[in-house]
């Protein structure tokens, strides 16, 4: 990249409460990123306009927004060093999405994991209409991906293996658009960890709000408590040796826990530490974790104007980028004053 520091951006779609499974998969690793990356490389967004595509209660997306944004910030984001937005509050990105769907072929979009899957649950329904209850908004919202990733010249996005393709299409529309207009946009890798965790829920199935099985990161404790012990263990007693792989208490508690205290922990199941035991030590763990994160949480709640005002103040900063790099887009495709 000729020594320039590499640009990464993340995107939190804005659907229900934030999680244990998208602490572990998403915001902790975000939160590490955001201290570490030189300042202004590191890009964090709300992707409310991408909540429009599976929400259409209005009420729900503000609601989530709040909560969204407000775990990211109690949870430590470092919203001096890293860019912190809302998608909605750019204006470029819808401009953006535009041109690039001039450009885009319907080809690529009809290869789309999502619009696929919808074309082949109306298949297996029978229905003669494959396009069955599909919006334009599902169709197209990886060119608004590639919109909200071109923007900002992302060098890497990282996503989980299920978001692959869309970055691999951003990439492709991307090198379409330079071929056309000259090298204005920036190519993007994916970041794909193949060792990021996927959190299982208390029933045993991925930690997933469609589930319905998911532990709200910043619940209060009493509730924090009953998820826990919910879990699902087998039959045996205390005093009997355990397999820690087997166990959805130890599987929460290594997504969480230090190596060290991990490799401690499989000692204790050796040794036949007791259910009832492990539950209470991955709620003390839990709890102890999330405390400091859960009063900021509850403030910020409860302070929603403060949350604006930091959304506000990183949208201003993204502007700073999007503003001049859209004006140049305008004048290469020919959205220009005209001359006297």
């Amino acid at each position: 990249m000729n020594g320039k520091n590499l640009v990464t951006l993340t995107g939190i779609t804005t659907t229900g409460t934030p999680h244990l499974g998208n602490y572990v998969g998403a915001i902790r690793p975000a939160v590490e990123a955001s201290r570490s990356a030189p300042a202004g490389c590191s890009f964090f967004f709300l992707a409310d306009f991408h909540a429009l595509v599976k929400n259409r209660d209005a009420d729900e997306v503000a609601q989530s927004s709040l909560e969204v944004a407000a775990a990211w910030l109690a949870a430590g984001l470092d919203t001096e060093n890293a860019v912190f937005y809302r998608q909605s509050d750019i204006p470029e990105i819808p401009e953006l999405t535009w041109v690039l769907t001039t450009l885009t072929a319907k080809g690529l979009m009809n290869r789309s994991h999502a619009y696929k899957a919808a074309n082949d649950a109306n298949r297996e329904a029978s229905l003669a209409d494959l396009d069955r209850g599909v919006t334009m908004g599902l169709f197209c919202y990886p060119i608004l991906m590639a919109a909200d990733i071109l923007m900002f010249k992302a060098d890497r996005v990282p996503v989980g293996k299920d978001q692959r393709q869309h970055v691999e299409m951003a990439r492709d529309i991307a090198q379409r658009f330079n071929h056309h207009y000259g090298e204005l946009l920036t190519v993007p890798q994916a970041d794909i960890d193949e060792h990021r965790a996927v959190l299982l829920g208390p029933d045993g199935r991925k930690m997933s709000k469609s589930y319905g099985n998911v532990v709200p990161l910043f619940c209060p404790a009493k509730q924090l408590r009953k998820y826990v012990m919910r879990v699902r263990t087998n039959s045996q007693a205390p005093g009997e040796p355990k397999d820690p792989d087997d166990s959805l208490l130890f599987d929460l508690y290594r997504s969480v826990a230090s190596p060290e205290e991990t490799a401690a922990m499989r000692e204790r199941y050796a040794a036949g530490i007791g259910w009832a035991e492990m539950k209470n030590e991955l709620y003390e763990y839990l709890d102890a974790l999330l405390a400091p994160g859960r009063e900021v949480y509850d403030r910020l709640i409860a302070n929603p104007g403060d949350v604006e005002a930091e959304l506000k103040r990183g949208a201003g900063r993204a502007r700073e980028i999007s503003e001049p790099l859209m004006k140049d887009i305008r004048h290469a495709v020919g959205l220009r004053a005209l001359k006297a």
